[in-house]
């Protein structure tokens, strides 16, 4: 019988359980055994996995999250952990193995088909910074709930006179950001592609108070950095792939925007926020598809490739590539969105 392995690593986002159930029926339509490994690559490492039938993936296309858990193990970074996950692909049996994950996650998985393992990749990033694919499932959910928080903030700022400032995930690439800051009506974005300009954004919140409009909506990405200070909020814990845990932009650029304007200013970080609850119907359709390609791809033995949205065509794209490079904002839609600043 042919087994196949599935995992799903990094940060969870809402989509991936929809990639899962879609792997799984997708497999066994094709006659294939699937196991779930448990915790990203640390199962694969561990050998803690699961069997995964209809009854398991029975019911879990609206929850968010993943039914498999996740981790950022990383198997070089872990003594002995590349071959032990060889050892286990033999000890398990796998045919081939569908990784689901962004740049850290397939990174892994690009390295592990050079060593000869039989790989092929899903992507998934909430931040939307995953060369090759026009879009990551958990991206839509996330610009959702950003979008109903702006709403919902909007009153407030304005029945209160008071300059509120929005932080969003956004490490490297300012997608959640700009998406969410057009969808709600931001009136400054912010993102990690351009330094902020302190002088600037105060500037532009100014103007408003001059011309009547006494509140303003500020969105800002986790990992934008002021135009005079390149070095980004962190902690000094870095994880297994050398990212340090980011946070306090939003803080720091209120108390600023605060000091220089003399407006009333709060702050609203929406963290982990993002990442939870329903996947929005385009991101359970996007998840679908996914998991359905990942599976035509180890059928066809196309290892090494991963699935990807190019237009509304899902196809398939080499793993080396996507994870090359990252994924930047669009400088023409944000200067679209500029148009609106103010």
């Amino acid at each position: 019988m042919k087994r196949l392995g599935v995992l799903t690593g990094g940060g969870d986002c809402p989509g991936l359980n929809p990639v899962i159930r879609a792997v799984v029926r997708k497999a066994l339509y094709e006659g294939y055994e699937v196991l779930g490994i448990k915790y990203g690559w640390k199962g694969l490492i561990e050998g803690e996995v699961v069997p995964l039938d209809l009854r398991s993936v029975s019911g879990i296309l609206p929850k968010g999250g993943t039914i498999l858990g996740t981790s950022r193990t990383n198997p070089y970074k872990t003594e002995g952990g590349v071959q032990k996950v060889k050892d286990n692909f033999k000890k398990f049996e796998l045919g081939a193995l569908i990784a689901i994950g962004g740049e850290d996650t397939l990174g892994v998985a690009n390295k592990l088909v050079k060593e000869g393992l039989k790989v092929v990749g899903v992507p998934k990033t909430i931040d939307n910074d995953l060369n090759e694919t026009d879009f990551t499932f958990g991206f839509d959910t996330a610009v959702n709930i950003v979008t109903e928080c702006i709403d919902r903030l909007h009153t407030t700022a304005e029945s209160h006179n008071r300059i509120m400032v929005v932080e969003v995930m956004g490490r490297h690439a300012g997608w959640i950001a700009v998406h969410s800051g057009i969808a709600g009506g931001a009136d400054v974005i912010l993102i990690p592609e351009l330094p902020i300009d302190i002088d600037e954004v105060c500037s532009i919140l100014k103007k408003r108070h001059e011309h009547g409009k006494n509140f303003s909506i500020v969105v800002v990405a986790e990992g934008a950095v002021f135009k005079n200070d390149k070095e980004i909020l962190s902690t000094e814990k870095l994880d297994e792939f050398g990212h340090v845990r980011l946070g306090g932009i939003g803080q720091a650029l209120g108390g600023l925007i605060e000091k220089k304007t003399g407006f009333e200013t709060r702050v609203t970080v929406l963290g982990h926020i993002q990442r939870g609850g329903s996947p929005t119907a385009f991101d359970r359709v996007l998840g679908t598809r996914f998991g359905v390609k990942a599976v035509e791809l180890v059928k066809e033995g196309k290892f090494g490739e991963m699935a990807s949205l190019k237009g509304n065509k899902i196809v398939s794209v080499p793993i080396e590539k996507a994870v090359g490079t990252l994924k930047t904002v669009d400088m023409d839609l944000y200067n679209m969105a500029k148009v609106f600043f103010g």
